[in-house]
């Protein structure tokens, strides 16, 4: 009925009843349209006639020349013009001269400016008419000339607003309206008692639908894949269609019979059909159907009181619909998979989730065997036949299966050993009878079985070729055993994990490898001096190694030099260039050069292993940043530069903490940029504390918060050890796992005492030398080092000669007593000696020899006045011997 109405959308009295409506709205129309014209031609029409006669009378009206020939015409006119004006029903009278300018307007403002008229055929002496826009609206106006002689001496204007002459339309519209809506409503009338007769004897259709309408619907009914039953209030069938016959295996006399007297329904289904109560996708058994019953009331829709039902067999679907449930059960556990396995570059951790995402969804127990190379970073070989059990996970933690951490070596006739072998999977749908696997360890196999675990697959952990453990999956709780759809299944979990567990393993490989480099390039004893007492910790980081370091260096004169580091990136590639970097500043100290000199040829190296790495795959800027402290215990003086670098915290003997204000400079690599040192005096018992980035920053917090809380965990303990500090810091500062690698190096400094050290200004002779050979025995015996007087003397003596003789004046020598004995003889000069071999003949040369030869170390420190040589003899052994060799070789070789 619905197709019916929509190609059919208006009945016959609802056409007519349209007819009607469409010729009386064009009547009305039609009318007003005549009406509003003709009204519109007659208004004009009567402005135009009413504007002239008054103009005309009031142009030739007596005075009207006596009045334009006043000295002030529009104080005359004015009132005469209104006066007029209202006595004749128009809107304006307007006197104006020949060039248009008003002498008189309704508006007083508007006098004396010029009107809106056309002029030219009134001055020509003729009456013009005219429609404008006026100052008052739209006016039909009328221009006449004022005659004096013959002469055109003024102009009179009048006008009237049209709409002021139109009033019959608005009083003639309403009563056209009124008529047309009386027509429209007999029209109505009439037509709605014809549709509401046709409605009732026809339910708004024609013979032709009707009959159309019902060939459709057994058409419809009968050929449907679904059966249709129509019951009564009364629960009697009215109807039944082909396709609900046959589900229900009705007789053919079933329409008209109560429900519960047809033999062979479900006593369910007959329930259902007698109660007549609403049902959505109900399944009831029709034999050996399963039926889909959906059950509605027909009086809801208009209809007698009664319930249509529909049935649909749903035994095949079910069965459809439970493989794809399996199958969309697998997909999502796959998905999960590859969400939940392998997050993490741990072996272990890789391994425990494949067992969990397998357990329960596939297996009740599931457990990961991994050749004992692998979990080290190593590719397992053929003969690698043992197994670690790296990963369990169950439905319960009690089981009797191999506990975590076993290591575990599988008999021939298992099935893990056979898939080991093979490399291909193994299923096993009883475990009660299977020997192979019962002969590993009968005792505990009979346990799992007496356990309830009753199946298993063995699939093996293959990565390029190569078996790098075996995933087991069991089965308890479950009563029916693996199949070969759960092998398949279980295959795809290991392959995803195997790549991940792969990957896991050569990431172990690369991280211990780079771990091994970076400790072999690090410090692993602190060298022995005098001057710090000195603390150190090193963390890598979790991600992988970095090119942090840490170095302490003995100079010469007992000072000590502190370096920290920091090279940009992670892996093998910058604890490589750490390490050069770091043999580097080795060979720079060696040269007794200030701090800022010292970056400054590192900067230069960092430079040219940027230029020497440009053509290579992994080219790039290598960037570091350095922090370098000389700390001399004599005078107390400590000189520090940074590339940069964090700066370094001091702890004063009060327990304050500070942080000197040393330019950061730029890091190293940049180029171009100078490095600058500060030198400042600190006092004994300070503590230097150095460190790199990833100790003070954290993607959580601020580099002043870092700063801030390294100040708190160092300040109010001046009497703290350094190790004690480094303690401290590192558990206010840093995770359990940092992000980045982290160096620390804390120094208390130490005082040489003064009576130690001694010094001596030498006057600018060469006889002066005999005095200071005997100063400084007379010093050397009150220290109780009498063995080494001999040799000290021979030292300053040749030393002191060199600098009166080559250098510039002032000299002064210094000796030290520390764990070795120093001399040290500097002058203005910036000129350096060299050892050169003398020949035979030579009556010099020889001093330097000397030197060497009776020194332990010896060499040159520049300073900004000049120079310092210096030589290091070492002090005598507890058992009275020297390590120097014997004067008597060395004066023996000299001569």
């Amino acid at each position: 009925m619905r197709s019916l109405r929509g190609k059919y959308p208006r009945s016959l009295a609802g056409q007519v009843f349209a007819l009607q409506v469409t010729v009386v709205v064009l009547l009305v129309a039609a009318a007003v349209l005549a009406l509003v014209v003709q009204s519109r031609h007659d208004s004009n029409a009567e402005a135009r006639t009413r504007s002239v006669a008054v103009a005309q009378t009031f142009a030739h009206s007596p005075g009207l020349l006596t009045a334009l020939k006043a000295p002030d015409p529009s104080r005359v006119l004015q009132p005469l013009t209104e006066a007029g004006r209202k006595a004749a029903g128009v809107d304006f009278i307007v006197v104006m001269d020949t060039k248009g300018i008003r002498y008189t307007h309704p508006q007083p403002e508007l006098i004396g400016k010029r009107a809106i008229a056309t002029i030219a055929p009134a001055l020509a002496g003729h009456v013009y008419t005219e429609s404008v826009n006026g100052p008052l609206g739209r006016e039909a106006q009328a221009v006449v000339p004022v005659h004096d002689h013959a002469k055109v001496v003024a102009l009179v204007a009048a006008g009237v607003k049209v709409k002021h002459v139109t009033g019959a339309v608005a009083r003639q519209i309403p009563i056209i309206l009124g008529a047309g809506a009386v027509a429209l409503g007999v029209a109505t009338s009439g037509t709605a008692l014809v549709a509401r007769r046709l409605r009732r004897q026809t339910h708004r259709l024609g013979p032709a639908e009707m009959n159309r309408m019902y060939e459709h619907h057994d058409a419809v009914l009968h050929a449907v894949r679904e059966g249709v039953l129509i019951i009564s209030k009364d629960g009697l069938l009215l109807l039944a269609n082909d396709e609900a016959r046959r589900l229900l295996d009705l007789p053919v006399d079933a329409e008209g019979r109560h429900i519960s007297d047809l033999s062979g329904l479900d006593p369910g289904m007959v329930e259902l059909l007698a109660s007549g109560r609403v049902a959505t996708d109900e399944v009831h058994l029709a034999g050996r159907r399963l039926l889909t019953v959906n059950q509605r009331s027909t009086e809801r829709h208009g209809g007698p009181r009664g319930t249509v039902t529909t049935l649909r067999d749903s035994t095949e679907l079910r069965a459809l619909s439970g493989r794809a449930e399996n199958a969309r059960e697998r997909l999502r556990l796959l998905y999960d998979a590859g969400l939940g396995i392998g997050t993490t570059l741990d072996v272990a951790r890789t391994a425990e989730e494949l067992t969990k995402i397998a357990v329960p969804r596939l297996a009740d127990f599931g457990t990961v065997d991994l050749a004992e190379p692998v979990l080290h970073g190593d590719e397992p070989t053929s003969a690698d036949t043992e197994m670690r059990r790296t990963a369990v996970s169950g439905i319960r933690d009690s089981h009797p299966l191999y506990e975590l951490g076993r290591l575990i070596s599988f008999l021939p006739a298992t099935p893990q050993a056979r898939a080991l072998a093979t490399g291909r999977p193994e299923l096993v749908p009883d475990l009660a009878a299977a020997p192979g696997w019962l002969a590993q360890d009968p005792e505990r196999t009979r346990m799992i079985v007496d356990y309830g675990v009753h199946s298993l697959m063995t699939v093996p952990l293959q990565a390029r070729g190569v078996v790098l453990g075996m995933a087991n999956f069991w089965r308890s709780e479950k009563p029916q055993p693996f199949e070969e759809d759960d092998l398949s299944l279980a295959e795809e979990l290991v392959a995803r994990a195997a790549v991940s567990i792969d990957n896991a393993r050569r990431y172990t490989r690369e991280h211990t490898v780079a771990m091994t480099l970076q400790r072999s390039l690090l410090p692993r004893t602190l060298p022995e001096q005098s001057a710090l007492v000195v603390a150190h910790r090193y963390l890598p980081a979790t991600a992988g190694v970095s090119g942090d370091w840490f170095d302490v260096i003995p100079l010469p004169g007992s000072r000590v030099a502190l370096v920290v580091g920091d090279v940009v990136g992670h892996g093998l590639h910058a604890a490589a260039t750490m390490g050069r970097l770091r043999t580097a500043v080795h060979n720079f100290s060696t040269l007794d050069l200030p701090p800022d000199e010292i970056l400054r040829h590192l900067d230069d190296l960092v430079g040219r292993i940027d230029q020497e790495e440009a053509g290579t795959a992994d080219a790039g800027i290598i960037g570091a940043t350095c922090l370098y402290v000389i700390y001399d215990p004599v005078s107390r003086h400590c000189a520090m530069a940074r590339a940069g670098h964090p700066q370094p915290a001091l702890v004063r003997p009060d327990g304050s903490v500070s942080f000197p204000d040393l330019p950061a400079g730029p890091p190293l690599g940049l180029g171009g940029m100078p490095f600058e040192t500060v030198d400042i005096e600190v006092a004994e018992g300070t503590q230097l504390v150095l460190y790199t980035d990833g100790l003070i920053e954290d993607r959580t917090r601020d580099i002043d918060v870092g700063l801030e809380l390294l100040r708190q965990a160092l300040a109010h303990h001046p009497d703290r050890s350094p190790e004690a500090s480094c303690r401290a810091v590192l558990e206010a500062l840093l995770p359990s796992r940092p992000k980045d690698d982290v160096a620390l190096l804390i120094a208390r400094t130490l005082v040489i005492p003064p009576d130690h050290v001694a010094d001596w200004d030498v006057p600018f002779d060469p006889a002066a030398v005999a005095g200071m050979r005997a100063a400084a025995a007379e010093k050397v015996d009150d220290w109780g080092l009498s063995e080494l007087a001999f040799g000290t003397e021979l030292l300053l003596s040749e030393l002191i000669t060199n600098a009166i003789r080559y250098g510039s004046a002032p000299v002064t020598v210094r000796l030290v007593y520390d764990r070795a004995l120093t001399c040290e003889v500097a002058d203005s000069s910036s000129t350096s000696p060299h050892l050169r071999d003398a020949a035979a003949m030579d009556e010099g040369g020889r001093g330097l020899f000397l030197v060497a030869r009776l020194a332990e170390r010896w060499g040159t420190r520049y300073t900004p006045r000049g120079k310092v040589i210096w030589a290091e003899t070492s002090l005598p052994r507890p058992d009275g011997s020297a390590e120097d060799m014997a004067w008597s070789d060395v004066l023996g070789e000299e001569l």
